[in-house]
């Protein structure tokens, strides 16, 4: 018992603790030196993994991106049961993996007892524990982007084509891997250059940029037939689109990043049961977007030519009534700090707020935890270009 002399305190303990455990895992990767991941305490209650709700994250993944060329995508982790943050815990728990996660972290996502990494620019899709981050294998996919699931199966998106600027990219595809196998099923073609996918009832729905062919970008979204695998109908649905996400209305939200000069982001609502656009009021500029019951969080990031600057909006969307709630889902003037927000994610069972700031694009980025209120509960650093979030449940 340390009663009123415990100087430390139960956290300084733990974060020992953690620090030492890390240092035990310290290893050779070839002739490169393996750095242990570091842990870091937050201001939050630690609980008994028994304690949380069904229905509650035990959790979080944060994917960083890293800078292109230089194989520094990592994975950091938010442990809400022990109030620690872990940076680069992949590393860690897989010391003899050469070059450890790879180059350009794009999505990352929980899928049963799985955790899938889209790896860009080394075109794997990474697989490992959700529990344990270990890893289990890997599947090769050429410029893959983004990945969801049905049933026993994932589908990713793929530019297909080399990583570069060119008029005459080719058109992309979609990949089904078996989860269970991790080989690939099925491929079928869509696109140029698709984003973002949704897998509802029978079909997937893809979003395809043409983000290669600039300033010819596409501006279509690719149905697909789960039963055939063959694309079915390519409808036109905005300039350059990039998210994607589905309402509990059978509707798809869609951004769009315009052509960065004359033609401006939207935001464009798309009907599942109708299959067309559907006309909308005033929408706000949204770059990333999450979606909890009728409430879109979003920020956008929109170029200023009379300021010469980025203006970003942190608000919230009201999807049924297709009204602007607010501009400032963040209250207490902190975002001002916030210098490039990257990722957004919300926790479903208490309503937190994560937004990252990827600052400078070539050093360590910023995670900030925002009550629902608005107002900001704690900071912590992360990996180099933070983007993308995923829970993991008991």
């Amino acid at each position: 018992m340390y009663g009123k002399y415990n100087i430390l305190g139960d956290k300084a303990i733990r974060l020992l603790g953690y620090w030492l455990l890390a240092i035990g895992l310290m290893s050779c990767r070839g002739d490169e030196i393996i750095f242990p991941a570091e842990y870091e305490v937050l201001p939050m209650e630690s609980r008994e993994l028994s304690s949380f709700a069904p229905n509650e994250p035990i959790g979080m993944y944060l994917l960083n991106e890293g800078n292109m060329g230089s194989n520094k995508a990592t994975i950091d982790y938010l442990d809400f049961s022990k109030g620690i943050y872990i940076r680069n815990i992949y590393g860690e728990r897989n010391p003899n993996v050469i070059k450890e996660l790879g180059d350009v972290g794009n999505d990352i996502q929980v899928y049963g007892n799985r955790l899938y990494a889209v790896i860009n620019c080394s075109h794997k899709v990474e697989v490992m524990d959700a529990h344990t981050c270990r890893r289990i294998g890997q599947v090769d996919i050429p410029n893959c982007r983004y990945i969801c699931f049905r049933g026993n199966k994932a589908y990713v998106s793929s530019y297909v084509g080399p990583v570069s600027i060119d008029p005459n990219a080719q058109l992309g595809a979609i990949f089904e891997i078996d989860t269970a196998t991790l080989q690939i099923t099925r491929k079928v073609t869509v696109g140029y250059q698709p984003e973002e996918l949704i897998v509802n009832n029978e079909h997937i729905y893809v979003v395809n940029s043409g983000g290669y062919r600039a300033p010819d970008y596409d501006s279509t979204m690719s149905i697909i037939s789960l039963k055939d695998f063959r694309q079915v109908q390519k409808i036109p649905v905005c300039l350059n689109p990039h998210r994607m996400r589905q309402d509990q209305y059978s509707r798809l939200w869609i951004t769009s990043r315009g052509d960065y000069k004359d033609v401006q982001p939207i935001l464009t609502c798309f009907s599942l049961i109708s299959k067309e656009i559907l006309p909308m009021a005033k929408a706000p500029t949204v770059s990333e977007m999450v979606i909890c019951g009728d409430s879109m969080y979003f920020y956008g990031t929109h170029w200023s030519e009379q300021t010469m600057s980025n203006q970003i909006t942190y608000g919230i969307f009201d999807i049924r009534k297709q009204t602007l709630v607010s501009e400032h889902f963040i209250t207490d003037g902190t975002e001002q700090e916030i210098k490039i927000p990257y990722g957004i994610q919300v926790n479903p069972y208490n309503g937190d707020i994560y937004v990252t700031d990827a600052k400078n694009y070539v050093s360590s980025g910023q995670l900030h935890c925002y009550s629902r209120e608005g107002k900001r509960k704690w900071s912590v650093r992360t990996g180099d270009i933070p983007a993308h979030m995923c829970f993991v449940y008991r």
